[in-house]
């Protein structure tokens, strides 16, 4: 919002008024050479002399009045416009000591665009509350929620600030594993939790249970001069060409006597490979993958040194270099590097060689710090994948191998893993009239902290780290064409994400529960979501219907039931899915007719889980958290006993979907050896029968998204925290 500025570049004074009547709202004429962006121009009312406390009141009063003409005549679809008025009023309502307005004219940014909320003045303001002003902030709930929001906001950034503005320095005291994990933390050598503790057994070899700060020094000026070397290897071009483009020389040997040749070994996150002083150069021992066998040979006399041993699968004749004390960390490192490629492999998830590597780099650093007889001993609490692969029998079933296609780790830059709770695939554009603007389709990931990180569907690279919505469990999202996407949370806010600037940008804060579910319905066959409304349900039993242009709630009504979990709706009627029943509506709320878990069944099964919708075989499929059972509800005779479905290594359902004639169900199972939890079975909708029974995660199976009918993705919960990309035939 702004005003106009006179022709002689002097400032507008309020008191010098034209004569002309210019509109609340008007469009001023743009220089033919500039971009004609829309502005628009708010009058201000005639200031009146003299100059006194009682004129500026009134003034002020005028104000408002006009401002409140000004939003009213604003359509719905401006929010943008509607947010600079909001921002204007609040404004002067702050001026004029009315400080309850004025946090509400705020509280409607959330609604309009969030992108314009004064976050610093808005603190300020609450600061300044008085007491019976803090009475009456209890008695609004918008206000109270803003209140709170702008606390809780505070109370983190102080944390980050914390974190972010000290400077790393040494530690000058013993440290416990908690200590020890910030201060690596801090350090910016690894931000795992489960990895440093893991560097705190391996240095804690004495088993003192602590970590001195001399030793701490020791390890992290290794850890630096070790990081600088492999940033200085200078690779000559004819070997250079030999490797991949992202390929990099993390470690390099002293020159060795090999099988092969006089040299130095190089370890890339790929390959090894000897380095040679003379020509060729670049003598290739053996990629990762391609490894058979690695061990050591025990010397044959006395003067003779252990060697070390790898077999390529693709060759006949074994490799083998006289590493002399090089030899155990060496054999520790590339055994390492090659259960961490089998594992990549086998899960379809490359990370597990990038997570080998940070395992290689920390035991070559533990080694070289501790020196003594016991250092390799030491470091090998850090090969973590090869403890695996030795422990658990790497065996993936046939379907399971064939129908996964990839894996990836939202997780990866997070000191824990994290849940992924809900997933929503935005496709591609083809034709955008921005030049600049991203085009691929997206994967988005809610996670259980409250936070949403998106990736490039078309490379699966990690393209957005982090967009933080509060602390609390994301539990739906949906997309609205390709402008927005909505988030429900377990705070009972909805967050609405600008897909172009990828900020949150709007929420809405109507609901009083736990969001759990939102459904789209067009109001014409062919219409854009502008031409749409929302319905939103919360675990309270609210339903709230929103206008998709406005935000603005058309109706709302209660149900009365155990905990609301789903809504979808078909053919004009809305189906409504809680914990005790599942409920068939009118839009406004009416109910046509409801099912209750059977009697016959309440000894066994609690609550109802999920519910898909067949219309196709007029047929409701609900299933159980603690049942391995289905039940198929007749459309048309809903009091009609289920047919019931006993499913196979089950314990209990977590999420289910419908992909073409399949059902695709989440479950938890796993037993023996295996190191499987999370399960997805795959049902022929007509023939009952399970096509196929994937391993899935390590965790249970938290959800199940469908690719336009083309891939599934599931995402399971936080021991294991990863996404898995699942053909679909």
């Amino acid at each position: 919002m702004r005003r106009s500025s006179s022709k002689n570049g002097h400032r507008s004074s309020l008191f010098n008024q034209d004569d002309k009547q210019v509109s609340p709202t008007s469009t001023p004429e743009m220089p033919l050479n500039t971009t004609a962006w829309p502005v628009k121009i708010f009058q201000l009312p005639f200031f009146p002399r003299p100059l006194n406390h009682l004129n500026i009141l009134h003034y002020i009063e005028d104000l408002i009045l006009k401002l409140n003409k000004a939003i009213s005549a604003v359509s719905p679809d401006d929010s943008s416009l509607l947010a600079r008025y909001f921002y204007l009023r609040g404004l002067i309502n702050m001026q004029n000591s009315k400080r309850l307005d004025a946090l509400s004219d705020f509280q409607n940014l959330y609604k309009t665009d969030i992108g314009v909320f004064p976050r610093e003045l808005v603190k300020t303001l609450v600061h300044s509350l008085q007491k019976e002003e803090r009475v009456q902030v209890e008695e609004r709930c918008e206000l109270r929620r803003l209140i709170c929001q702008v606390k809780s906001k505070e109370k983190r950034e102080q944390m980050e600030c914390d974190n972010h503005v000290k400077k790393f320095q040494l530690p000058k005291a013993p440290m416990q594993l908690e200590e020890f994990v910030k201060c690596i933390q801090e350090s910016g050598i690894v931000r795992d939790v489960a990895t440093i503790q893991r560097l705190f057994e391996a240095l804690n070899a004495g088993g003192q249970k602590q970590i001195v700060p001399e030793l701490f020094r020791m390890f992290y000026k290794f850890w630096k001069e070790t990081e600088a070397e492999a940033q200085d290897v200078l690779l000559p071009a004819e070997v250079l060409e030999r490797l991949d483009s992202n390929e990099c020389v993390y470690k390099l040997s002293r020159s060795v006597k090999t099988s092969y040749g006089v040299g130095k070994i190089a370890m890339t996150q790929k390959r090894i490979f000897l380095l040679t002083t003379g020509s060729p150069g670049y003598v290739d021992i053996t990629k990762f993958r391609d490894i058979e066998e690695v061990k050591i040979s025990a010397p044959v006399r006395i003067l003779r040194n252990s060697s070390l041993k790898i077999k390529n699968s693709l060759r006949d004749e074994i490799f083998e270099a006289n590493l002399k004390s090089e030899c155990e960390l060496w054999n520790l490192m590339v055994k390492e590097m090659w259960a961490g490629r089998m594992m990549a492999d086998n899960n379809k998830d490359p990370q597990y060689v990038q997570q080998a590597l940070t395992n290689v780099l920390l035991m070559d650093a533990v080694v070289g710090c501790l020196q003594t007889q016991k250092s390799v001993c030491a470091a090998s609490k850090l090969a973590y994948h090869e403890k695996l692969r030795q422990e658990v029998p790497v065996i993936i079933p046939r379907d399971t191998a064939w129908t996964l296609k990839h894996k990836i780790n939202p997780s990866q830059n997070m000191m824990n893993p994290q849940s992924v709770d809900v997933l929503f695939y935005s496709p591609g554009q083809l034709t955008f009239p921005d030049s600049d603007v991203d085009v691929n389709p997206k994967l988005w990931c809610g996670l259980g902290c409250g936070k949403v990180v998106v990736f490039d569907a078309a490379s699966w690279s990690l393209k957005q780290n982090c967009i933080h919505l509060g602390d609390s469990r994301l539990n739906c999202m949906m997309g609205l064409d390709q402008d927005q996407v909505w988030i429900g949370s377990e705070d009972s806010v909805i967050y609405i994400i600008n897909t172009r600037s990828m900020l949150c940008h709007k929420q809405l804060t109507e609901h009083r529960g736990e969001l759990t579910d939102f459904t789209l319905e067009k109001l014409s066959p062919e219409s854009r979501s502008s031409r749409a409304q929302v319905y939103s349900c919360s675990a309270d039993g609210t339903v709230i219907v929103w206008d998709v242009p406005s935000l603005k709630v058309k109706r709302q009504f209660h149900l009365s039931c155990d905990r609301l979990q789903s809504i979808q709706i078909h053919n004009g009627a809305l189906w409504c899915g809680a914990r005790d029943c599942i409920m068939m509506l009118k839009p406004n709320g009416d109910q046509l007719w409801k099912i209750h878990l059977p009697d016959k069944m309440k000894a066994t099964a609690n609550f109802f889980n999920r519910v898909t919708l067949f219309p196709e075989r007029q047929q409701i499929w609900t299933s159980f958290t603690d049942f391995a059972e289905l039940c198929i509800w007749d459309f048309n005779d809903p009091v009609k006993p289920p047919k019931r479905l006993k499913l196979p290594n089950c314990k209990g359902v977590t999420c289910m979907i419908k992909v073409k004639k399949q059902v695709w169900i989440g479950c938890g199972g796993g037993s023996g050896l295996s190191k499987v939890v999370g399960k997805i079975l795959v049902l022929d909708s007509e023939s009952l029968e399970v096509e196929k029974e994937l391993e899935a995660h390590e965790d249970s199976v938290q959800v199940l998204f469908s690719v336009e009918d083309r891939y599934v993705l599931s995402g399971s919960a936080k021991l294991e925290g990863r996404i898995a990309i699942w053909r679909v035939d």
